[in-house]
């Protein structure tokens, strides 16, 4: 009779070992992309946020000078 070892078995488990640490690895790496990608898709926000805020200025601003300006300077 043919002597039965585990050797096939523990053989393919540390295969199956070093394959689930490539992919923990691989997990790590693309959640620190997409930390990196949030990080910068918020700073591109507050950049976007304080372009509204001039925005608002500038046509508040330019809502004053109509004002003051006749509407029709030139009609009695």
């Amino acid at each position: 009779m043919t002597d039965v070892t585990n050797e096939p078995m523990f053989e393919l488990l540390k295969k199956m070992q070093s394959d689930m640490s490539a992919v923990r690895f691989n997990l790590q790496e693309i959640k620190r992309r997409i930390t990196a990608t949030e990080e910068a898709m918020a700073g591109v926000n507050r950049r976007l946020d304080r372009q509204d805020e001039q925005l608002d200025r500038i046509e508040r601003r330019l809502e004053l000078r109509e004002l003051a300006v006749p509407q029709h300077p030139f009609e009695h």
